[in-house]
């Protein structure tokens, strides 16, 4: 019938799956992507990163470069930047899955995986380039 829409099951996280997913990632940026990618903070004249972090948002869990401003005119002022992001998917019902997201310089989301498991989210995002912090 035209106009009519299909009902599925779907299924959010809990806190406590948010929390789990989350001390993952945490771990994984400490112990990974930390020392490959920001071993020291070294203040320049320009924009450079102080720490690599990540947060949730609805259902989507961003990773996250901590920038601080060298200008003169706002010396001192911070901003994050997110490089790669997770986006859950709900219809997965019996495993967590994830499309594994790039951020382009043009503000928008690319989708370069779809529906891995968070083991495979991150070895993609520790082995490609395009995920890198920058």
């Amino acid at each position: 019938m035209p106009g009519s829409r299909a009902w599925t099951r779907s299924r959010n996280l809990s806190a406590i799956e948010k929390a789990a997913i989350a001390a993952r990632c945490e771990r994984f940026i400490a112990e990974e992507l930390t020392p490959r990618f920001l071993p020291v903070v070294q203040p320049t004249a320009f924009n450079y990163p102080i720490a690599l972090t990540g947060r949730w948002r609805g259902h989507r869990y961003s990773f996250i470069t901590r920038y601080r401003s060298g200008f003169d005119d706002n010396r001192g002022e911070e901003f994050d930047h997110a490089f790669a992001r997770l986006d859950h998917l709900p219809q997965e019902l019996s495993r967590q899955r994830f499309d594994v997201m790039w951020h382009r310089h043009s503000g928008q989301w690319w989708r370069l995986h779809a529906a891995v498991t968070l083991d495979e989210a991150l070895h993609i995002i520790e082995t490609d380039g395009l995920l890198h912090p920058t």
